[in-house]
């Protein structure tokens, strides 16, 4: 991995730089757009004079400068600002590949036919085209409101869940950060990414690719481990392995998801995914997996069915780093997932790192802690590009504790805490939540 540290990309930065433009007109509103912000906007649309996308981004421009705004005018935007993450994404992506001399498969999937209710697209379009006009500064309680409605009516329908949950999520953040107009810093890049995406989502057709498409696999799965990403109201383990099936050894993914409440955390939201029993022991045990019929989309992410899954023999996600990784072979990452925070590749380190491992994602549901990755002698991590420099967040470590060695993963308490401390704390938060819901219910 020492070759990722070997000079930078040329025009990385300046491609970054040219995202300003859409990201500061959110800020004060494309309504309002003096000399200054036109210029800038005219620099993103001369940065697409080679490409198919010239013609387009180049009228929305001159459009917009002159005070004339349109959804289409907008949808440019947004498409531009996701090709120059996507051309970084690549960039930086390949040379990943290259210092890992990992082979990665071409991207085959189809752009999906029109999601769910025409009118539930046109309702978030129009709310995200509000955004844009009136800014961040401009936004208040009413604007964020005005909302509830059609992300309401957009969860209810599967076929646009992924837009659902970004609109939400977006509502949130404004509605939380609220009010936005006397904020001293604005989380400006984040809410620019979660705009142009919705966007694009929210148009005919905005899926890259569909479950119905996915190919359909059997084999064994030898879990590597877990990413957990917490939220108020939501709880995601996404397991990183590597799929042995019809000959070919790939890395995948797979996630299983669950609601919640503010009040469980750390290790007691174990609690809520035990509908994943086969998975859940796959984790803590550090099992193998053993698939039957599990579609498994051109991205990479297996769809998990824990009824499609029984878990197998021990296997050791070391053994499996250090023998099976290197020449698994990488998936596709589809178009509109190609930003430089997405990045998370799996990797395997031993011995002193080059590349510095970041702790700060290390969640509070499991053993893993920040102590033990510093002593760690070898590692398992997600290979990240964070702020500009490369980072690895460790995902299980090997460590030396009382002069033995000891392996510890995210996930070692996936079946429930094996720490007193943490299995009572856990325990704790879900019995106030019962009892809370039992008053409730008795009212």
């Amino acid at each position: 991995m020492l070759a990722l540290l070997d000079g930078t990309d040329p025009g990385l930065t300046e491609a970054l730089d040219v995202v300003a433009a859409v990201d500061d007109g959110l800020v004060h509103g494309f309504v309002r757009v003096d000399e200054d912000r036109a210029a800038a906007l005219a620099a993103l649309a001369g940065a697409f004079a080679g490409s198919p996308l010239r013609d387009r981004i180049a009228e929305a421009v001159d459009k917009i400068a002159a005070g004339s705004i349109a959804d289409e005018h907008l949808l440019a935007l947004a498409a531009a600002r996701v090709a120059v993450f996507g051309a970084v994404h690549d960039a930086l992506l390949t040379r990943v590949d290259s210092a890992l001399s990992r082979t990665r498969a071409p991207w085959q999937g189809q752009p999906g036919p029109a999601a769910g209710a025409a009118n539930l697209l046109v309702g978030s379009r129009s709310w995200l085209r509000e955004l844009a006009i009136t800014g961040w500064r401009g936004v208040d309680h009413d604007l964020v409101t005005a909302s509830s409605q059609v992300i309401e009516a957009t969860l209810a329908d599967p076929e646009l869940r992924r837009l659902a949950v970004l609109l939400d999520g977006l509502a949130a953040e404004l509605r939380a950060a609220s009010p936005i107009a006397t904020l001293e810093r604005l989380p400006v890049r984040r809410w620019a990414d979660l705009w142009s995406r919705a966007l694009l989502l929210a148009q005919d057709g905005g899926r890259a690719g569909r479950a119905a498409d996915a190919e359909t696999v059997s084999g064994r799965l030898l879990v590597l481990g877990a990413d957990v990403h917490e939220h108020g109201t939501a709880v995601q383990v996404q397991v990183h392995g590597v799929l042995e099936a019809g000959g070919v050894t790939r890395l995948v993914r797979t996630s299983v998801t669950a609601g919640k409440v503010d009040t469980i955390v750390g290790p007691a939201i174990w609690g809520l995914l035990q509908g994943f029993p086969v998975l859940m022991t796959a984790l803590a045990e550090r099992r193998s997996l053993d698939l039957t019929d599990l579609p498994l989309l051109a991205s990479g992410d297996l769809i998990w069915h824990d009824a499609q899954a029984k878990a197998g023999e021990p296997a050791d996600p070391f053994a499996t780093a250090r023998v099976l990784l290197p020449g698994a072979l990488a998936p596709a990452v589809p178009p509109l997932d190609r930003h430089p925070a997405r990045i998370a590749e799996p990797v395997f380190v031993e011995g002193d790192s080059a590349i510095p491992l970041d702790t700060t994602r290390l969640p509070a549901c499991g053993p893993l802690t920040a102590g033990l990755v510093a002593g760690a002698s070898a590692c398992i991590g997600l290979l990240r590009w964070d702020s500009g420099k490369w980072v690895v967040q460790p995902i299980a470590v090997q460590a030396t504790v009382k002069k033995k060695t000891t392996t510890v993963h995210t996930t070692d308490w996936a079946l429930g805490p094996t720490d007193a401390k943490a299995a009572k704390a856990a325990g704790d938060a879900v019995q106030v939540l019962r009892e809370r819901a039992g008053r409730l219910l008795r009212k």
